[in-house]
């Protein structure tokens, strides 16, 4: 499977970028700025590095893994580069209160919306794992996946066993992102409360 991580100069995009890259994924980190794409990418041993539009041509999958609030206009500006590729968008749109870290007040996902911009499929997934997990290895417990397209959402099942330590699980339609999304909230409260990297273990299946 080849992979293009767009964002993936960023801490979680390179976290994961390495660890696919150490699963035998070849890896394309892209990013904006293509000199410190191919230097990211010499880094962690991926294969390439690319500025965005070029590193989502000819792969398999593209994770999207810009922060949420550049997530939308990234997808947007590789609307033609990317044709029907499928993406994995593994972003989570949060707000952040002296109460604590909450979910987004809008009703859809950051991948539902990143869907009506895009011509391929979009699955979402990922959201209970951290850069801070990710960079010394596989992340402890399951990470689940959500999608409309079975053979999209099976490449993006793919790609996040190379990442965990338990399994990668089908979590349903992409209707459920907004559940995934919303569950980074609750993990960043855990990790701030417990000074802690939480993750998901789900049990009984």
């Amino acid at each position: 499977m080849r992979v293009a991580v767009v964002g993936g100069t960023g801490d979680f995009g390179l976290a994961l970028a390495q660890r696919l890259a150490q699963a035998g994924v070849e890896v394309v980190i892209g990013s904006r700025d293509a000199e410190r794409a191919r230097a990211k990418a010499a880094e962690v041993s991926a294969a390439a590095g690319a500025a965005n539009e070029d590193a989502v041509r000819d792969v398999d999958l593209v994770v999207l893994a810009t922060k949420a609030d550049a997530a939308l206009q990234t997808a947007a500006s590789l609307v033609d580069a990317l044709d029907e590729t499928p993406v994995l968008s593994v972003a989570s749109e949060l707000r952040f209160t002296k109460h604590g870290v909450l979910p987004t007040e809008d009703a859809r996902s950051i991948a539902e919306r990143m869907q009506e911009l895009l011509r391929g499929p979009v699955t979402a997934g990922l959201h209970s794992l951290a850069a801070a997990s990710l960079a010394h290895g596989a992340a402890e417990g399951d990470a689940l996946v959500c999608g409309d397209d079975e053979q999209a959402k099976q490449l993006a099942l793919e790609l996040a066993g190379h990442v965990v330590t338990g399994r990668a699980l089908d979590a349903g339609p992409l209707a459920s992102a907004r559940a995934l999304e919303g569950m980074t909230a609750v993990i960043v409260n855990l990790n701030k409360r417990y000074k802690g990297h939480a993750g998901v273990h789900v049990t009984g299946l």
